[in-house]
């Protein structure tokens, strides 16, 4: 079989294909690390065996030299289609759109003992200390802010944003968990308010929508998950760091400027 032999990517993508009846293929290229696609497939198996609304894992296959992991294929627009799209300025439906973000965290959140996800106390200094872009005394300082915050064992999903939400007819799916990882819950909604945050810098005729979906999305999620709250603040220099590893260069400067003023700490 060649990667020729599948058609065309799906739109939208540049390496998932359909294959078969109600199914999709992930080819993941000569670069996957050696065992990352077994890895993962595992990962997500055990997030789809615990009830989180996840696509199913199936077989994996290999294509032209590259491994392959099939999954069902969910169909429907991601929560971002509908909040970026036309109409998405609409203050009722911006605020349904953050409720549903809300409610798809707080319930992974909810969620731990799922024993093949990494922890968070090994995951993040791991991210952090691979990364060529923040200095050596901020890498000490953002790994010592992160040693200092309370652990946790709730499943999180390290990269929540609204195109990683599909509106499925059985409900809202959650998809691409290359980060999964298990620990403290308020470092998944710190990124996610970061990520949410760069959008809303580099669009600004976005930037209302944005911004209310965000605060909606917080009230919402605390009113689920009445964590203390007071701790976000404190995530926010870590979560910076972690994005960071996404290697934007565009980003990157706004987000070292993020990480020295949330470690300076209020005032």
């Amino acid at each position: 079989m060649s990667v020729t032999s599948l058609g065309e990517p799906i739109a939208g993508t540049g390496n998932i294909y359909a294959w078969g009846e109600g199914q999709i293929t992930k080819l993941w290229g000569d670069g996957a690390p050696e065992g990352w696609v077994e890895h993962l497939g595992k990962m997500e198996r055990a997030l789809y065996e615990a009830g989180l609304p996840v696509p199913e894992v199936r077989e994996i296959i290999e294509v032209d030299g590259q491994l392959g992991q099939i999954y069902e294929r969910i169909e429907g627009e991601s929560l971002a289609d509908g909040l970026l799209g036309e109409g998405g300025a609409d203050p009722a439906r911006i605020v349904r759109s953050a409720q549903i973000f809300a409610e798809v965290h707080a319930k992974i959140h909810a969620c731990g003992n799922v024993p093949e996800l990494p922890l968070q106390r090994e995951f993040v200094p791991a991210v952090i200390r691979r990364s060529t872009v923040l200095p050596a005394e901020l890498k000490v300082a953002v790994l010592k802010a992160f040693d200092e915050l309370p652990a946790g064992d709730r499943v999180c999903h390290g990269d929540f944003h609204p195109y990683n939400v599909l509106l499925s007819p059985k409900g809202p799916i959650v998809i691409d968990w290359n980060n999964g990882h298990i620990g403290n819950p308020l470092e998944d909604v710190a990124l996610s308010l970061l990520i949410l945050s760069g959008v809303s810098a580099s669009q600004p005729p976005l930037r209302s929508r944005i911004e209310q979906f965000s605060q909606s999305y917080l009230e919402r999620y605390f009113e689920l998950r009445p964590d203390d709250r007071t701790q976000l603040a404190a995530w926010r220099p870590i979560a910076a760091a972690l994005r960071l590893s996404d290697d934007i260069p565009q980003i990157q400067t706004g987000l070292l400027e993020q990480i020295r003023i949330g470690l300076a700490g209020p005032g």
